[in-house]
C-alpha cells in the first residue's frame, strides 16, 4: 500500500494531498464502514496522535471534520484542522531533508481504540529515483533485560563518545538509587524514590515531568534522542513493572505510555507500552 501525491504546485488551494493506492481488503472495508477515522502516525519513538483523518472515497468532511457522503473518488489522508500534510509530518518526526515526497510506502493498523495507525516504511521525493528506507522499531523506548531498545543504545553510545563525563555522573545517579532498592529495607521504599533519578535520565534523553496524583504519573514527560524531534510520552513510575496491570484493568482505552520501574517483571504487557527498568541501564550504563 502507498500514498501517492498530488497537487503537489497547488498549495495555494489546500497544498500537496495524498492518496491511497492498493489498500488491503480489510483496511478498505474498514473504511467504508466508518467513512473516515482520527489517523495515529507511527513515529521513531513509537505511535503519535495526529490531527490527520482517513477519508474513504465515498465521503468528505463537514466543518466539523465529520463524516459526510461525497463523491471524491479517492481514499485519501486529509489534514483536517492541522497546518501541515501527512508528507510534511512525516519528514519532521523521521528528520528527513525538505522537499515534497511523490511516494509514502505505508502499512496500516486498526488501533484498539478505533482509530488508523499510519506506518511509513520508505519514501520518494519527487525528483528522485531513490527510495529512503524508514525503519520500523519494535518497542523504541524499552530498555530491560529482555529488551534493549535501538534508540537507547545508540544514544549511550553517542554519549560515551561525545559527553563521557556526564554519562559517568548520570551512571552514578542511577546506580546509587538502584543499590538503595536492593538493601534489605528496599522493600519499604516507596514507587516515588526512583525520581532521584530524573537528573540522570535528562542527561540520557528522558525529561520527565512534574509527578501528578492524578491519571499517569509524570503525564508531560518528554523523550528526545539524537537529532530527532521531541516526543511527549506520559511515564509511569512502579517499582515492578508487574504493578501496572492496575492501569490495564482500570484504564479501557491505554494510550502510549512508557512504565519507568525498578524491576520488569510484567508479562505480556500491552501493546504501545514500553518498560523502562533502572537496574538493566545501571548495568549497560557500567559497561
Amino acid at each position: 500500500m502507498h500514498l501517492q501525491q498530488t497537487k503537489a504546485r497547488s498549495r495555494t488551494s489546500g497544498g500537496p494531498q495524498y492518496y491511497f493506492h492498493s489498500i488491503p481488503d480489510p483496511i478498505k472495508e474498514f473504511l467504508r464502514t466508518r467513512g473516515a477515522c482520527r489517523v495515529v502516525l507511527q513515529t521513531p519513538y513509537g505511535i503519535a496522535s495526529t490531527s490527520f483523518m482517513a477519508v474513504d472515497r465515498d465521503h468528505k468532511l463537514d466543518s466539523a471534520n465529520q463524516p459526510v457522503a461525497g463523491k471524491v473518488g479517492h481514499d485519501r489522508i486529509q489534514q483536517a484542522e492541522g497546518t501541515q500534510s501527512i508528507g510534511e509530518a512525516i519528514r519532521y518526526w523521521y528528520g528527513l531533508k525538505s522537499g515534497d515526497f511523490e511516494r509514502i510506502d505505508v502499512d496500516a493498523q486498526i488501533h484498539p481504540d478505533g482509530h488508523f495507525i499510519l506506518i511509513p516504511t520508505s519514501v520518494k521525493h519527487r525528483a528522485k529515483s531513490r527510495f529512503v528506507v524508514l525503519e520500523r522499531l519494535h518497542l523504541p523506548l524499552s530498555f530491560h533485560k529482555d529488551h534493549q531498545g535501538k534508540l537507547w543504545k545508540k544514544q549511550i553510545s553517542i554519549l560515551r563518545e561525545q559527553a563521557a563525563d556526564d554519562l559517568e555522573w548520570a551512571a552514578m545517579q542511577i546506580h546509587r538509587v538502584v543499590a538503595d532498592h536492593a538493601d534489605v529495607y528496599g522493600q519499604f521504599i516507596k514507587e516515588e524514590d526512583l525520581l532521584r533519578t530524573a537528573g540522570a535520565l535528562s542527561v540520557l534523553g528522558l525529561q520527565l515531568s512534574a509527578y501528578v496524583g492524578k491519571g499517569y504519573d509524570c503525564p508531560k514527560s518528554v523523550f528526545q534522542f539524537e537529532d530527532l524531534p521531541p516526543y511527549p510520552c506520559p511515564v509511569e513510575i512502579k517499582k515492578r513493572s508487574a504493578g501496572f496491570d492496575y492501569q490495564r484493568k482500570n484504564y479501557p482505552d491505554l494510550p502510549r505510555v512508557v512504565v519507568l520501574c525498578m524491576q520488569h517483571d510484567y508479562v505480556n504487557p500491552p501493546e504501545h507500552i514500553d518498560i523502562l527498568e533502572l537496574r538493566d541501564l545501571a548495568k549497560e550504563l557500567a559497561a
